[in-house]
Formats: structure tokens, sequence, C-alpha cells
């Protein structure tokens, strides 16, 4: 066998178990979710039982016709790049919207191997799939699979080998008379361009008068004419435009394979998934459900299962056995003093801080990736565009702040399936709104300081995120910069199924292994640099905290925060340290409260040195500013990257900032007067103004962008 590298393309629809397959072919830990956008790039991995064999993730897509970016990542690999082998991965249970980008596939001149993916799904509906005959008509080999339980997967590692040693010519799909006459003279006047395994796909873009392939094609005026002139005459004798013609042809040759090769069971009783949505998408009681489910997921992770690890990290493991041990061994090797407090005060003190909060994160991954993995979160994909929508912007927007719960910056990646460009930008703008597992450790922190008792703080901050959203939504959209058309959502929903618990537990693994590593790097040297700055004045001399580098600078910009009721320098350097990393506002306080000998009410830990210093508004008006603020240093690289526009990037970060500042002021300065913390002055009268001017740019009235019929929630099972 040649051991030249053999390129393999995993190409299908989104939710077809595409990157699932190329992880168990790979070996690879790729995310995967139950809605599009997962893949917004493409990825390599090597088979695991021969390296010479090079697979391509690509995005998952409908068709070959780019409208959005993912679809351009992968029509531009399949058609410039070419690889040796395309793996077509359908999803069984929806073979017929699956088997359109199939016959686009066919067309490209590249062997395609057909996998049916969930064919378990199929058996246990009573549904039949004759794969002889299914393979007979499209032309090419049909290998039934399915990747959850692990079955089949061998069978397409043998059937590359068999393709890797032959020169196989893939056939194409034949359609009606006159259209194949009108694409047999395109192809007359088009071979002379293009390479000769894909002048049927050209031919047919031509016939589609796809303006990216006219672009890419270097013609003659003449010839271009000659072109336009076929497809004119097509479009009269067949009374259509040309397009639609194509369309029209495609799923009628897609009706008469399915009916020749597929038997559906007459059961025509509601499955178990339609039952369960009449309930979860009902036009009423989704929100309140979601609001339900989203209050017990913190519940579970911030107030009783993952707080009792919490408590046994910071209490013992973090407050006494680590501190104890180490002073004991650094006290045996006579280490110097200021060696003593970088490590005691400052490395274990910082990062211990932030992995004190690590179980109430498991808990809180483990419950997201069980309602990934039921069908659960696709779902509020669909209900959240309904509300979306009514704001400017569209579902498919709802996807970056899905995943923008695990991490951020692929939360801003994943917007590149927004195919409106306005649309892709404000969604890059609002985002990091959404808290992210870096800002869970805040949330615990003030939910512990302030709130112990009370179970609706840490769900606020996720819906906090959204409200935010839905209003910037608003607000922007109103403006010239980002109006005009919403973009339609079209997205399937799975049928639910109990969540793998392999795969809940890998989630969990990977994310929590993140997690703990960027705290072993970027949280350890921040924590360094922090120690040394409040352990140290400017003439480098050992010296109490509040007389150190880091207090003066503390005390230069805590005017800044004093009207949202934190003024305290400790609480304005644990701010600025958050841009770095979100988890250096904890692991600042652990610097900075962590040393303290007071003994408060409720307990040693830095929660209970951080509610002696601020109020419980405060504190709450602490946990808004840095939920909204500007996100961490690499998620701001992430927004640069993906708005490649430094006028842009620096827009969406003062957005962040003033809306994160102008809220944290409104609660704290009107909140203080509704529970008599402080009389109505000034500063109060300055929130009233800013409430004003919030309710006037919600509902001032502007020019109504053109509307677009949207299709949105799509069920097909």
């Amino acid at each position: 066998m040649s051991k030249e590298i053999f390129s393999v393309a995993l190409v299908g629809n989104p939710n077809s178990g595409k990157t699932s397959l190329f992880n168990a072919l790979t070996g690879n830990k790729q995310s995967v979710g139950n809605w599009p956008g997962v893949t917004v790039e493409r990825k390599s991995g090597r088979l695991k039982t021969d390296k010479t064999i090079v697979l391509q993730d690509l995005p998952g897509i409908y068709s070959l016709s780019p409208y959005s970016p993912e679809e351009i990542i992968a029509r531009d690999y399949l058609v410039e790049s070419c690889p040796d082998i395309i793996l077509n991965i359908i999803d069984a249970t929806n073979i017929e919207r699956n088997l359109y980008l199939t016959t686009q596939l066919l067309e490209i001149g590249v062997p395609v191997i057909v996998v049916l993916n969930m064919m378990d799904v199929v058996k246990k509906s009573g549904d039949r799939i004759n794969c002889d005959k299914l393979s007979y008509q499209l032309g090419a080999p049909i290998i039934p699979i399915s990747v959850v339980k692990n079955e089949g997967i061998s069978a397409i590692k043998e059937k590359i080998d068999a393709y890797r040693n032959k020169d196989i010519k893939q056939q194409h799909l034949v359609f009606e008379n006159r259209l194949e006459a009108a694409l047999a003279d395109i192809v007359k006047v088009v071979e002379k361009y293009v390479p000769t395994p894909r002048v049927r796909w050209y031919a047919v873009k031509l016939f589609e008068q796809d303006e990216k392939v006219l672009d890419m094609i270097k013609m003659t005026q003449e010839d271009q004419a000659e072109i336009h002139d076929i497809v004119d005459v097509s479009e009269q004798i067949m009374d259509d435009d040309s397009v639609s013609i194509m369309v029209n042809e495609r799923y009628e040759l897609i009706d008469k394979i399915v009916n020749l090769s597929v038997v559906k069971s007459n059961s025509v009783s509601a499955s178990v998934s339609d039952k369960i949505d009449r309930v979860v998408t009902n036009k009423w009681l989704s929100l309140p459900i979601f609001a339900f489910v989203m209050w017990f997921v913190y519940y579970l992770s911030i107030q009783t299962v993952g707080t009792m690890g919490t408590d046994w990290v910071n209490d013992v493991l973090f407050g006494e056995i680590v501190p104890n041990t180490v002073t004991q061994w650094l006290h045996a090797m006579n280490v110097a003093p200021w060696m003593e407090s970088l490590i005691i005060d400052g490395i274990i003190a910082g990062v211990g801080a932030v992995l004190g909060f690590l179980p109430q994160l498991i808990v809180l991954f483990l419950c997201l990736s069980f309602l990934e993995d039921c069908g659960y979160m696709s779902r509020i994909a669909f209900v959240m565009d309904r509300l979306f929508r009514r704001f400017g912007l569209s579902g498919k927007s709802f996807i970056p702040m899905l995943v923008a719960t695990g991490c951020g910056v692929p939360g801003v990646m994943a917007s590149r399936t927004i195919e409106n460009e306005k649309d892709r930008r404000m969604t890059i703008m609002t985002t990091t709104f959404m808290p992210c597992s870096a800002k869970l450790p805040i949330i615990g922190l003030i939910s512990g300081a302030f709130f112990p008792q009370n179970s609706w703080v840490a769900p606020s901050a996720y819906f906090l995120g959204i409200g935010t959203i839905v209003f910037s939504g608003i607000v922007l959209k109103k403006t010239q910069m980002f109006s005009g058309e919403t973009a339609p959502f079209i997205m399937e929903l799975p049928a639910y199924h109990l969540p793998r618990l392999k795969n809940s537990v890998q989630q969990t693994y990977d994310r929590s292994k993140s997690f703990v590593k960027k705290a072993g790097t970027i949280i350890f040297a921040s924590s360094v640099i922090i120690w040394f700055l409040s352990a140290f004045n400017y003439r480098l001399e050992m010296v109490e905290t509040d007389k150190s580098m880091l207090a003066a600078v503390g005390r230069a910009i805590a005017i800044l925060f004093a009207p949202l009721g934190w003024g305290q320098w400790q609480s304005a350097v644990a701010a600025i340290t958050g841009l770095i990393a979100k988890e250096n506002v904890v692991g600042t306080f652990g610097i900075l409260y962590g040393h303290l000998d007071e003994v408060s009410e409720t307990g040693t830990e830095i929660w209970g040195q951080l509610s002696l210093s601020l109020t419980a508004l405060a504190g709450y008006s602490f946990l808004i500013f840095n939920l909204l603020c500007a996100p961490c240093f690499a998620a701001i690289g992430a927004i640069r990257r993906e708005m490649n526009d430094w006028r842009w990037t620096t827009l969406a970060i003062a957005y962040q900032c003033g809306i994160a500042y102008v809220v944290s002021f409104i609660v704290y300065q009107l909140g203080g007067v509704i529970i008599g913390e402080h009389e109505f002055g000034f500063a109060p009268a300055l929130a009233v103004i800013f409430v004003i001017g919030m309710i006037y740019a919600l509902f001032r009235v502007t020019k109504p962008a053109k509307e677009t019929e949207t299709v949105a929630g799509i069920q097909l099972l």
C-alpha cells in the first residue's frame, strides 16, 4: 500500500454525527453539540489505525451554495483542494433532507462514500432502508453505522482502503432531458477553463448563475454571453428561473430515490419527542420551564452539591492542609521570608482561591452537558428565536451564546455561522454577556459572601446576561450600523434521548481540565505579579499590603468605582486584574484577603473578609459589573480576529464596559434608595435619568427594516 498521504473529507448536514464520527475515527476530542456551528472551521486528524490517512472535518452545511461562512469553507476545500475521497455523513432518520447535499457532492468528481448514521434510531422507529437499492441509485457505496453505539465504524476504514487502491470515477445523477441538454451545452463552453473531473459541477453552478463561480472562472465575454443565452432559453422552455429549476430537479430525484429505497412504518402516533415538545416548546410555557431548569442547574452547582465540594476545598484543602504542610516544608528548608510569603500568600492563596470553585464548576459542566446531550438545549435555541427575532436578532445568534457559557473564545468564533454581517458583529459584541466558566467563581464568591441562603442570585447572573443581550439587540438594531433584515434561522431539532454518560463525563472532564490548566498557567503567573505588587512599595521594600504599589494604584482608580458602591482599592484592583482572566478577580481577593487573621462570622474564607468590606448591594453591583464588562484578554483577541478591525473591536469593548458601568450604577444607586442604604440625591437622580434614557432607547420609533420570513425550529425526526 502506498505510504503517501491520503486525504478524506467528512461532509454532512449539521447534527448528522459528522464530528462524532471524526472523533471515533481519529481518537480526537472535538466539541460535539446538538446545534449548528459547533464546527466553524476545518479540523484535521489522522486515522487511528493508519496515520497516512488524514481526515478533514468540515463545518456542517446544508448545501454547496455559499450563503454562510461555513459553506464557503467547505466548498472552497472540496473544489479547490480536491480531497481523494468524500465521506458524506447522512442522518438516516432525516434522509430526504440530507440527500440534497449528496446530490451536489456527486457532481464534484471526487469519489463519494455515503455513511448512513443513526441506523439504530431508524430500526427502533420501524423504518427500513434498503442500502443496496440506495447505493445503486446514487452510484456510490452505502455504509450503515451508529456512531453512538460504535456499530459499523470498521467498515468505513475497509471501504477507504478499497478506494485507495483503485482509480474510481464518480458518476453523477442524471436530470430530465431538457436540463441535461442545457448542462451539456455549458460543459462544451466551460471545459477549456476548468479541470475535467469537476466540469460537471462548474456547469451546474453556471446554470444556477452562481456569481462566486462566475468570478472564479476567467471566461471571455463571448463565452459568458453564450452561457447566458443557454440559461435564458432553458428558463423560457421550462417556465421558471434557473435556480428553482435545479432545486426542483434535485428534490424530484430525491423523492424517487427515497420511494424506492426507504420503507416507512405505518405508525402515525406522535413520538415521545413530539409529546415532550408540546410542553417544552409551548408558546407560553417554554420560557418559564427554561427559567426553572437554569435555576435548578445553578441551585445544584452553587447552593447545594457543588458548594459541599467547594467548602471542603476552600476550608480544608487550601485553608489548612496545603498551607500548613507547605509552611512546615519551607521552615524545614530555612526559606527566606519573602519566598515563603510568595508561595503561601501569593501562589497558594491566589491559585487556591480559584481552584476552590472547581467542584461547583464540575457540577455545572455536568448539568449543562446532560442538557446538551439529551437535546434540550437545541430546543432553547428554537425558543429563543421567537424572543430574539422580536428584538432584531436571529435565533442563530443564541448558538454562540450557548457555546459561550463554557468559554467566551469559542462563543465569539461560533458567530461565523451568521450570514448577515451586521447581525454577526452585533452577536460578537453581545455574546460575552453570558456568564462563562471563568465568571462562575465570581458568582460563587458573591453568592457565598453576601447571599448564602438565597438561591436566586446565581441564576440571576445567567438571566441578566440574556436580558442585556435582548436590550442590546433592541437598541443596537435601531442604529444605522446594525439596522437591516434579520437573518432567517433554520435548525433541525434532534430527537430526545437519554444523555450518554461517557460523553457527558468526557465533556465535563475536558472543560474542567481547561479550567485547571488556566489556573496553573495564566492565574499562576498573575498571582505572582499581584503578590509582588501587593508586597512591595516603589522602593522595592517589603511592606504591609496597604502601603504597597498595588494599594497606591488601587486608590488612584478606586474613585471611578465609588458610585457603584465598591470604591475600596481592593475591589477596584480585582476588577482590573479580571481583564487578564476573569478568574483573577477571585485570585486577587485570595491574595489580598487570604492572609488576614481576622475571623468573621462566616469563617476564615476570603468571602468572609469580603463581606466585611462591602454591603450586600455593593457586592451584587460588583458582580454585575464583572459579568457584563469587557471579557478576558483571550476573548478580546477573539473579538479582534472575528471583527478584523480595531475600530469595531474598540467599539465592542467600549460598549461592554459602558453598559456594565451604567447597569451597576443604576442597581446600586436606586437599590440603595429603595432599601434605605442611602438617601435620594444627585447620584440616584442621575440613575433615574439613565433609566429614562434606556427606556427611550428601547421604545423610540425608527423606520422599520424590511422583514424577512423566518423558517425557525424545523423538527425533522
